[in-house]
């Protein structure tokens, strides 16, 4: 299937998935509360207009490949995290409705509700849910459009040599530069993650939404990336769709080494590591090429070394697991972002966020640097992470 068919079945389901939470939306806050015929008229037209705005603002962008209006797009966006909102809460106000009625119904042999009194419950849901879903938003809001913070975490690493204890590497991911983050976003990152005087920065994908063509400028501060042991990149599935070629020489033109299934030896010969790196795992290939290739990233190392992997994706953990990595550094799901969506991101990555240990290998997963879609987070702040490694004694492993 070609690329052009293939991004028309996906946003054909897409769009109709937007269609049915915006009717669902519709059906329990406009019209299952009997409002006054003006109110449920400008009430419905505001529906059908949101819900149209964001496969509107997706073909603008990828189809017609044109830049939109920041306030047309940010708009949409706010409204698309607005919507994941509201609905989960009215999937909860749904169920407990649900139980309370089956409970009333079925044990307690209640008549049934009278038609004002479903009324006066749809109401109150519906107000609950437009207050919550508003003060949540908003929350959202402050804390997507807030300084970055610096998250430190410290990883002990058996193979480590001791003269290497305290190596500090500084993660990004998931910067999106693009529409609505931009040349002074990456400026200040810059400026935050020198200010920390890594030993290694460590690019673990997903850096722009838009062509070398569109973003040279947004980007060019990275040239002024700090780092004894220099400055690192892996490719996110992101990369693919804006032209993975282009971006990974405009990277080597500003000074940053892109790892395509390969390693590298960080350190001096008497006290070193490897730093491998893949491409992103949904682009793995295994006739050793790009794509995801572990085994082609290791090939010819020594096994006896201490092994620092980035992945993309946190899914590489149990491949990096069957070849004794010691700590691979991930991105890719944004801890969710918005929370609850975190539960949902749960059901396709091993981690969402965090450390975790699958045998011998430690991972760690960012909740990214910038946002995607929505600038918004709720109960997943946005990070730049100061990972400090550390030598120890040997491990213990766990399932």
């Amino acid at each position: 299937m070609s690329r052009a068919a293939s991004f028309t079945v996906f946003f054909s389901i897409a769009s109709a998935i937007v269609g049915l939470v915006h009717y669902y939306i519709w059906a329990r806050l406009v019209r299952d509360l009997a409002l006054p015929p003006s109110t449920h008229r400008a009430l419905t037209v505001a529906v059908v207009v949101l819900g149209i705005s964001i496969p509107m603002v997706f073909i603008w962008m990828v189809a017609m490949r044109a830049s939109v209006p920041k306030p047309i797009l940010l708009m949409a966006y706010i409204w698309m995290g607005m919507m994941l909102l509201v609905l989960f809460l009215l999937l909860a106000a749904d169920v407990a409705r649900i139980a309370y009625t089956l409970v009333q119904r079925f044990l307690l042999n209640a008549p049934p509700q009278s038609p004002e009194r479903r009324v006066a419950t749809a109401r109150l849901l519906g107000a609950g849910v437009a207050l919550l879903a508003s003060g949540m938003g908003i929350r959202a809001l402050r804390n997507g459009t807030a300084q970055v913070g610096v998250r430190r975490v410290r990883v002990p690493l058996d193979r480590l040599p001791p003269p290497l204890s305290g190596f500090r590497i500084v993660q990004l991911t998931d910067m999106h530069v693009g529409a609505t983050l931009g040349r002074e976003f990456v400026e200040e990152i810059v400026r935050q993650t020198n200010a920390l005087k890594p030993d290694l920065v460590a690019i673990t994908g997903d850096l722009v939404d838009g062509t070398v063509e569109q973003l040279r400028d947004r980007v060019a501060a990275l040239k002024h990336l700090r780092a004894r042991e220099g400055v690192f990149f892996v490719t996110g599935n992101h990369e693919y769709y804006s032209g993975v070629e282009e971006w990974c020489a405009e990277l080597f033109r500003l000074g940053v080494r892109v790892l395509r299934d390969e390693h590298v030896t960080i350190g001096t010969s008497e006290a070193s590591f490897d730093l491998a790196g893949v491409d992103d795992y949904s682009v793995r290939r295994a006739d050793g090429g790009h794509g995801g290739n572990l085994a082609q990233a290791l090939k010819g190392r020594n096994p006896e070394r201490e092994l620092v992997l980035l992945a993309h994706q946190p899914r590489h953990v149990h491949q990096a697991s069957e070849f004794d990595v010691g700590l691979q550094l991930s991105g890719h799901t944004h801890g969710g972002q918005i929370w609850p969506w975190n539960y949902l991101v749960g059901l396709t990555q091993p981690v969402v966020s965090g450390l975790a240990k699958f045998g011998r290998t430690v991972v760690y997963v960012s909740n990214g640097t910038g946002y995607w879609g929505p600038p918004m987070r709720l109960r997943a702040p946005s990070e730049i992470t100061e990972i400090v490694l550390t030598s120890s004694g040997t491990r213990e492993s766990n399932a």
